[in-house]
């Protein structure tokens, strides 16, 4: 046990932060279309402006040269929208940050294993928990130079890292990247400009609180009217008052609508963004805003009444129902899904699988549900497993990122808490001590229900295994019961059991009556004896 890493502490995942609702801009007419697509090319030629400003500042920009860039787009626009465009600049560069930094520790693992596998002589097998040398001398020949290879490029992206210097592509670079693959991508060139020009554009405005229903560049009316805030060289195209373009539509938030409306009438702030869905030719506007920062219950309430614990799967959630002892309760569930087609449907099927995991916690009445905070960062590099490339595209394909964050924010609303544990060793364990003891003729157990068990166990406080080792016989007492399902303060966990009846042996019913008359027997026995047996004085008179 000695080679066995240290298990994380789990824990209670904070709840969702913000709330995003989408509906159609329906019946539009082509003078609306027409305003939309001129107000978002005017304002994404002002955005790709200021990202590349902010790119080429890098790590000198400050407060000062952010105001500079605020006070320049506003001449062209308005302040609450350059303030949108320099705020949505800023994020979109620490996002490329953080993925710069993703690629760095991407590297850093290939090249370590790399030199691991390098080291090993050749042909030396590898085990279940560390891999082994190369297969011959020509694959040992072509790693070493995939290891300078991987070298040169981290000491690019850390030179990279160091200078502040990132690469950005408004619109996305694989869209960019498609523009070489139209063929395979059943696009013609038109098509894909069309999309690439939708992409680039920025229809969007940040909320305000206390300003009328809580924005003032796109602002929606509780009857479901939607104007725009024109910038300053397309003020010549307003319909209304103040340089606004009230559109003909009217929209209603069929999902959140009262709590939408809740907000604007309070002049809360909401911010809106709308796009354009170029393969539907259809407009959407989508609303979005903060919620106040809820504290998370302590991790012992969501213990309370026991866990769901949820081991996921490239094709399916396995899930088991535990008390808050740890002991199984039921039999095991299975919620599969297709990972397969469109992000479309892959989205759509882990929405669906969630859908019935959460109805079924709900029915059971559990307060949490717990599942492997997993990170398949080292897992899926093709320096571990480069032969199994079957195996690299299986865990590829597994959603942890977006399924953590559809779990957190779909169990919050049902007011389930997510508990996250750590994965190490949850099916090895499982497999050992769950899966032959819970099968049975009727039931099949399979590795991964014996996981889900294995991490509802952990997230409650429980180990995995199903019982310790028996105490020694002559010193019963100082170790101690040998079960570990119950608590320890639980009543009677030491002492006897209770008599199996209401009654003392030989003694009366207490209602007075026989439960049941008694049968005749078939076999002679001698009668009872009537005689009280009295115990001698041990002093002896006479």
């Amino acid at each position: 046990m000695g080679g066995l890493r240290t298990l994380a502490v789990p824990f209670v995942v904070p709840g969702p932060c913000g709330v995003a609702i989408r509906d159609r801009l329906k019946h539009l007419t082509p003078h609306d279309e027409m305003v939309l697509r001129t107000v978002g090319e005017h304002q994404g030629a002002l955005a790709s402006r200021d990202l590349k400003a902010r790119c080429a500042d890098g790590l000198e920009h400050g407060a000062d040269t952010w105001a500079a860039r605020k006070r320049e787009l506003t001449v062209l626009s308005s302040s609450r929208i350059a303030g949108a465009i320099t705020k949505a600049t800023h994020d979109q560069w620490a996002l490329a940050r953080r993925c710069q930094a993703a690629h760095i520790q991407t590297l850093e693992a290939g090249i370590k294993m790399l030199r691991q596998r390098l080291s090993l002589p050749i042909g030396k097998r590898g085990t279940k928990r560390a891999v082994g040398g190369y297969h011959s001398k020509g694959e040992w020949f072509r790693k070493s130079r995939r290891l300078a290879a991987l070298e040169d490029r981290h000491a690019a992206a850390v030179g990279e890292w160091q200078a502040g210097r990132v690469r950005v592509v408004r619109g996305g670079k694989r869209l960019l990247n498609t523009r070489h693959h139209l063929a395979e991508a059943c696009l013609t060139e038109g098509q894909w400009r069309q999309r690439w020009e939708a992409e680039r554009w920025f229809l969007a405005a940040d909320g305000e609180s206390g300003k009328r229903f809580g924005n003032e560049t796109i602002r929606v009316t509780p009857d479901g009217e939607v104007s725009i805030k024109l910038p300053a060289p397309l003020a010549h195209l307003a319909n209304a008052r103040h340089g606004r373009y009230v559109l003909t539509t009217r929209i209603a938030f069929a999902h959140r609508g009262a709590e939408w409306a809740d907000r604007i009438e309070a002049n809360r702030a909401v911010a809106y963004r709308i796009h354009l869905d170029t393969q539907r030719g259809r407009w959407y506007l989508t609303a979005s805003w903060q919620r106040p920062v809820v504290k998370t219950i302590p991790l012992e309430a969501a213990r309370a009444r026991g866990v769901l614990g949820v081991d996921t799967n490239a094709d399916h959630f396995a899930a088991y129902r535990l008390d808050r002892h740890g002991n199984p309760v039921g039999g095991p569930r299975r919620f599969f899904y297709d990972l397969s087609g469109t992000a479309g449907h892959r989205d759509a099927q882990i929405r669906h699988a969630l859908t019935r995991l959460i109805n079924w916690a709900g029915r059971v009445g559990v307060a949490a549900i717990s599942i492997e905070d997993l990170d398949f960062t080292t897992e899926k590099t093709r320096e571990k497993h480069g032969r199994r490339k079957r195996f690299r595209q299986l865990i590829s394909g597994i959603p942890t990122g977006k399924l953590k964050a559809r779990l957190v924010s779909m169990a919050a609303e049902h007011g389930l808490a997510i508990v996250a544990v750590d994965p190490a060793y949850t099916s090895q364990w499982g497999a050992q001590h769950w899966q032959k003891p819970l099968a049975t003729p009727h039931r099949r157990m399979s590795r991964h229900d014996a996981a889900g068990i294995a991490i509802g166990r952990r997230a409650l406080g429980h180990p995995v295994r199903r019982r310790t080792a028996p105490p020694p016989h002559d010193r019963s007492d100082r170790a101690g019961h040998r079960t570990i399902q119950a608590e320890p303060g639980d009543r009677g966990r030491e002492g006897t059991r209770p008599p199996t009846t209401d009654r003392p042996p030989g003694g009366p019913s207490p209602s007075g009556q026989r439960k049941r008359e008694p049968s005749a027997s078939n076999t002679v026995r001698d009668a009872p004896s009537t005689q009280q047996w009295v115990q001698d004085s041990l002093t002896h008179t006479g």
